[in-house]
């Protein structure tokens, strides 16, 4: 399979059903908290399909980004520049927008803040300092940025970005010497969940290399339906608590409240292996596509604001519940605060995430070197 051939039009639409709908799982995950709305939608936090989905957009991160480190950013230069350049222009303004809401609201409904743990006061400096280098989980730290629960993953994407760089750019005892640095930087709980991220990059790798004669009808079928049949069987067996049961048994309370949002990094890893083997099966099932599906243009605008509404929404939601007038009628009063959500989060990446090609444009224009970055 040539390399043009693995992201066809077909798997695109794909990957772009999964980004979306990832994020709104994610959204739905929060949304169904008690506080905002009264515990209606517990069965979503009960399964913790926010959590499952975060490991789906790590494996779609390593596979999109190994495709565009070695079809696109072909040196250091550019991978680093697109790299940042991706995160910084919706997490910057993301981080502002949420100081602003969160002193809005906390001015409005104070109470509604102060219940930990779903707000973190943290000091001007490190909240900045925190945000723009993605440090809020690196080693032992787990801080909560305001009220942006979902920052938390960004600092697991930047190690990742910054791992894989130095695989592909560097060679000998720099790399090897620049790993142990980020070893020692970026601390147990990053490597905890890489797994699921080289996953992606792997399976990208293998799409290269294979060819679709090589796998019958049925064996695509098997690849495409057995992981969702088995991800089905392992929440009805209940397999994600025991196995975060026995990840606290082994390393006791405080060994396990030191892992954050990795304490799951077996079940998780299990996730990503499941949904590997599922992408890789639509993968070759639609790799020959060349027409779009008829939803393609809707998925694709929606997904093309799936870092906005994964990265904002929280800090709304925790406005919107603070904020927003209860009309007594719970059905209004929770479609009101996921439409304001939705909404909220599409009007700030039409203004930050979709120009993102405009912006580095503009950057470019400023930077002496650029040849570093464009050639």
């Amino acid at each position: 399979m040539t390399p043009r051939s693995v992201l066809s039009s077909g798997v695109s639409g794909y990957l772009d059903l999964m980004r979306f709908g990832a994020a709104f799982v994610v959204l739905l995950s929060h949304f169904a908290y008690a506080r905002f709305t009264d515990g209606r939608y517990s069965f979503i936090r009960d399964l913790n399909l926010g959590s499952d989905a975060v490991v789906l957009f790590f494996v779609l991160s390593g596979f999109v980004i190994t495709f565009a480190a070695t079809q696109k950013d072909k040196t250091g230069g550019r991978f680093t520049f697109s790299r940042m350049s991706r995160l910084w222009s919706v997490a910057v303004p993301a981080l502002a927008l949420a100081l602003i809401l969160d002193g809005w609201g906390i001015r409005a409904n104070p109470e509604f803040y102060l219940e930990t743990p779903f707000y973190n006061a943290v000091a001007t400096g490190d909240y900045w300092w925190r945000g723009l280098t993605f440090s809020s989980h690196w080693n032992g730290d787990i801080i909560r940025l305001g009220s942006n629960g979902p920052y938390w993953s960004l600092s697991y994407e930047a190690a990742y970005y910054i791992v894989f760089g130095i695989f592909l750019y560097l060679r000998g005892a720099v790399r090897w010497l620049s790993l142990g640095i980020c070893g020692l930087i970026f601390g147990l709980k990053i490597w905890l969940l890489a797994p699921a991220w080289f996953m992606g990059v792997g399976l990208y790798l293998w799409l290269q290399k294979t060819e679709v004669s090589r796998y019958t009808a049925s064996q695509i079928s098997l690849m495409i339906f057995l992981p969702i049949i088995f991800y089905g069987l392992f929440q009805v067996v209940e397999l994600p608590q025991i196995l975060r049961f026995l990840t606290y048994s082994v390393m006791g309370p405080e060994g396990f409240a030191s892992l954050g949002f990795s304490d799951e990094f077996i079940w998780n890893a299990l996730i990503g292996a499941l949904f590997t083997v599922h992408l890789f099966g639509v993968s070759l099932k639609l790799s020959g596509r060349t027409e779009p599906f008829r939803w393609q243009s809707a998925m694709k605008w929606l997904a093309g604001g799936s870092f906005s509404l994964y990265l904002v929404h929280y800090p709304v939601l925790q406005w919107g519940g603070a904020v927003l007038p209860q009309s007594g009628n719970w059905g209004v009063d929770d479609s009101v605060l996921l439409a304001v959500t939705c909404l909220a989060c599409y009007a700030f990446a039409a203004v930050f995430e979709r120009p993102l090609a405009r912006y580095r444009k503009a950057v470019l224009k400023l930077v002496p070197r650029r040849k570093a970055i464009t050639a």
